[in-house]
Order: structure tokens, then C-alpha cells, then sequence
């Protein structure tokens, strides 16, 4: 199967649009049924590959992109950077299995939002899309601490700054964001904490992503626990 344009529902302006990124087609039909079915979410357009994906996504402007990371012409993790690196960028969440640890830590270092396990069910699918949408880390319980631990032992990588340096700069309340981005904290989770609105937490995030050159959450999330601010 081709790449492909999905009709938009009428009346759906305001619906979170889905590009799904697989090259399994029977996994994209299953993924755009369940979605079908949610209130508030649209599946806009589908690719067969990471090329597809890109060009789609520059198209269609989705709100989340759902993506394999394994797939023909541009496999996934090429395809990270080039999208994140559209304005407005999706959120980028990749699909994969257990055994693809190593290549989800390269995915979440290139900017990815995070990642979702394929065998996982209706509901949480749903329900990572919405968090996507909403700008918060998507993360399988299922492999979680596994990656984040091999992400915390590999330090902050060759070339980059040290913790420290990197968070230097941030203001008291962007370091007080930044500790519950390390706990894991959802926008909605961290606004009720600091009684502000979902919109300036997302302000706070975007001003701490530009100042330590963090890709995405889930990489100032681990920022938080290398520079030691998790107590």
C-alpha cells in the first residue's frame, strides 16, 4: 500500500490530527481503527515509510506523528530529525517492540517524544496520542526504567556540555519546572502543582528546551537527574 491522505471528518477542526507511519499495512489498518473510534483524534494521513512520513507531515501538518522505526527507503530514526525539525514540529512518537531498546535511545536523543510498545492495548494507544498532543512524555511503562537508566549511565554524550553548564541559565521556577519534568510530571500534572495554567507550563518548558538545547521533554527530563537537581 501506497502512501496515503485520510478524509478528514467534517467538523473535526479541532481534532487531534495522527500521521501513522508503518510499513506493515496491517498494523497501520488496526492503529487507524482503534483511533478511528476515539472522540477528538483524526488519522490524516499514512506512509509506508520514513520518506512518506516526512513529506506527509510537512503537508498535512499533523499533531502527532505515530512511527515504526523499522521501514523501507528511511527507517524511523532517520526520519526523527527531519520532522521535529518542522515548524511546527509534531510530536513524534515511535513504535516498537522490546528488542528495539537500543534504537528507541537513539530515537528520544534525536528528539522523539517517546515511544509506545506495538502489543499495547486500545485505551493506551488513545491515550498516548492525547498525552503526545498535549506535549507530555510518552513512555511504556513496560521498558521505562530500562531506557532511562541506560540513558543516565551513557552521561550526556561526545561533544555535548556538561549537566551543569546546561542548566545554568534556567531561572529558579524553569529549575523547579525542570525537577518535576524529571518526575515525570504531565503538563496538566504540573500546573495544578504550581497553581499556573497548562499554557505557561508549556511556555516554561519551551523556554527550558531552548536553553539546554534539550530536543524534547524526555531529554530534559534526563537532564534533570545528570546535572543532580532530583535531590
Amino acid at each position: 500500500m501506497t502512501d496515503q491522505a485520510n478524509s478528514a471528518d467534517p467538523g473535526a477542526g479541532s481534532a487531534i490530527r495522527v500521521l501513522l507511519a508503518d510499513d506493515e499495512e496491517m498494523i497501520r489498518h488496526g492503529v487507524r481503527l482503534i483511533l478511528r473510534h476515539a472522540d477528538g483524534i483524526e488519522v490524516v494521513a499514512e506512509a509506508a515509510n520514513g520518506a512518506g512520513a516526512v513529506r506527509l507531515a510537512a503537508e498535512h501538518r499533523p499533531d502527532v506523528v505515530l512511527l515504526d522505526i523499522r521501514m523501507p527507503v528511511l527507517d524511523g530514526l532517520a526520519a526523527v530529525e527531519p520532522l521535529v525539525a518542522l515548524d511546527p514540529a509534531p510530536q513524534v512518537v515511535m513504535l516498537t517492540t522490546f528488542g528495539d531498546e537500543e534504537n528507541v535511545l537513539r530515537a528520544l536523543r534525536a528528539g522523539a517524544t517517546g515511544f509506545l510498545l506495538k502489543d499495547e492495548g486500545p485505551q493506551e494507544l488513545i491515550s498516548a496520542v492525547r498525552a503526545a498532543a498535549a506535549g507530555d512524555a510518552v513512555l511504556s511503562p513496560g521498558v521505562t526504567g530500562t531506557v532511562v537508566r541506560r540513558m543516565l549511565s551513557g552521561g550526556a554524550g561526545a561533544g555535548a556540555a556538561a549537566p551543569d553548564s546546561r542548566v545554568a541559565g534556567l531561572t529558579d521556577r524553569e529549575r523547579e519546572v525542570l525537577v518535576m519534568l524529571g518526575e515525570g510530571l504531565s503538563n496538566s500534572e504540573l500546573g495544578r502543582r504550581l497553581g499556573i495554567g497548562v499554557g505557561t507550563v508549556k511556555s516554561h518548558v519551551r523556554s527550558i528546551l531552548g536553553k539546554t538545547g534539550c530536543g524534547s521533554r524526555v531529554q530534559a527530563a534526563l537532564l534533570a537527574h545528570q546535572a543532580g537537581l532530583m535531590g
